[in-house]
């Protein structure tokens, strides 16, 4: 690829970069954002292990963000920033990758290899909406890509080491190293199966560690079971808006190359290929994982993540070979044109504001916000808006509250008492019907109490905000 390209792809991918650092601040936390700074901002590793014990991941992104805060600081920014550093590093390894997997090293197509890994990896929906998410996966797919690279340089202590680390991070780093363990098993590449299946042990003995949550009906409640919903929300996350006109254009594209735009026929499924870059591992993986959720339902659009470091790498390669008449170039440069435009305009949509952002429909930010300074408050997500008045008031936009938010319990032990408040607040978050079902027993108790409630979040699409009035307080009509 000549060096003006070159100069291109990487403004672009910086671009991409860039917008989602500006981002960072941009929404509010969303739930699970909220849970890390539950879990991670503790006063003490100690604490910290005793929380995990009943929790859905195992530690070490948590025990790392631990570490962070501490040096850091603990804020919105601080805990998505980390995810960002990792979603860069992950980027670099990957397009590290991509040129390590080109057969010939001094041919012209290690260059495309270089740049398409690189607009797939800093510029498609899949790595930009975890790059700033106070969550594991930027650092999944940073450990699961080095895990990759020392695997097919046949570094056995390298490998294991930061393979081991993955399945500490997310179980589904640790279900890839199993499957990875037993592939080269199955290749007779003892060394690597050896050092995967040591890998694996910390992550094994987690799981007995925490037995007693892992194995309760509590853990991945919300996972149903493999349809076709769970295989369309994958490729959205992986194409963005319209996943299936989307892929049925790059098809079309494919058909194109193939009959006019100078495609030569060659092989897409090379197993040499696929071997070295991962992506065989991972296809057994994605495999077993689908089999064993018709039991137990443990696949999730979102920890599909893990697949994007063979993944990238091998699409790279092969499209990086593509050797195109001037009408095939042509083509495949308009697809890509407007890929990256679908992905800069709603690839944003989450996570900027401009474009409609409200992440994973929560708006717990401008809930504290909205009842700075007011006592009384009632949620049946106390643990949640606490979480969120202790960021926003770390980072300086509110004052440290009067008084925490209350449960259900709390509501109605208050309205027992005989010096009833003049007034009260109830408020939750999150995607429409649930929010106000599960607001509903609040209000009910307070009406029967006497109370009259008012809407005071008439602007807001995804959050409820109720002032709830004595009606023996109110003044006569």
């Amino acid at each position: 690829m000549k060096r003006p390209w070159l100069l291109l792809v990487v403004a672009l991918c910086a671009a991409f970069a860039l917008r989602a650092l500006a981002c960072i601040d941009a929404t509010g936390l969303w739930s699970d954002e909220l849970y890390s700074v539950g879990k991670s901002y503790q006063p003490s590793l100690q604490t910290l292990l005793g929380m995990l014990r009943e929790d859905t991941h195992p530690p070490v992104y948590y025990l790392l963000l631990w570490c962070w805060g501490h040096v850091i600081g603990q804020s919105p920014v601080s805990l998505r920033l980390l995810s960002w550093l990792a979603y860069l590093a992950g980027g670099w390894v990957m397009v590290r990758q991509a040129m390590a997997l080109v057969e010939n090293p001094l041919g012209e197509n290690r260059g495309s290899a270089a740049a398409m890994a690189a607009l797939l990896v800093f510029c498609s929906p899949y790595p930009i909406r975890f790059a700033i998410e106070g969550k594991s996966y930027a650092l999944l797919v940073l450990l699961v890509a080095l895990a990759w690279w020392w695997r097919r340089s046949a570094h056995a202590l390298a490998y294991g080491v930061v393979a081991g680390l993955a399945g500490l991070t997310h179980f589904y780093g640790l279900f890839l190293l199993l499957a990875a363990a037993v592939w080269d098993g199955w290749q007779r590449r003892w060394r690597l199966a050896i050092a995967a299946l040591i890998g694996a042990l910390p992550a094994l003995a987690w799981i007995v560690y925490a037995a007693t949550y892992l194995f309760s009906s509590r853990s991945g409640s919300w996972i149903g079971p493999p349809d076709y919903a769970l295989l369309e929300e994958t490729l959205a996350r992986g194409l963005g808006l319209w996943p299936l006109p989307k892929l049925a254009l790059i098809l079309l594209l494919l058909l194109v190359l193939r009959r006019w735009g100078g495609l030569p026929p060659f092989r897409w499924l090379e197993p040499e290929l696929l071997d070295r870059s991962g992506l065989t591992p991972s296809l057994l993986m994605v495999a077993g994982v689908v089999v064993v959720s018709f039991l137990k339902p443990m696949a999730f659009s979102r920890y599909f993540v893990v697949l994007l470091p063979a993944v990238v790498p091998v699409l790279a390669v092969l499209i990086g070979r593509f050797e195109l008449n001037r009408l095939g170039r042509g083509c495949g440069v308009a697809v890509l044109v407007l890929l990256l435009a679908s992905w800069w305009g709603p690839g944003f949509a989450e996570l900027d504001p401009g474009v409609g952002g409200v992440r994973e429909q929560d708006q717990f930010r401008l809930i504290s916000q909205r009842t700075s300074g007011l006592e009384e408050r009632y949620s049946p997500r106390p643990r949640l808006f606490n979480l969120s008045d202790r960021m926003e008031a770390a980072m300086g936009r509110i004052p440290q509250p009067p008084s925490l938010w209350q449960g259900r319990d709390a509501l109605k032990q208050r309205l027992e008492e005989p010096d009833q408040p003049k007034q009260l607040w109830l408020a939750s978050s999150g995607p429409s019907p649930a929010m106000a079902r599960k607001l509903k027993p609040l209000r009910r108790q307070v009406e029967q109490a006497g109370y009259r409630c008012e809407r005071q979040s008439t602007d807001l699409t995804h959050a409820l905000l109720l002032q709830c009035r004595s009606e023996s307080s109110r003044p006569p009509a």
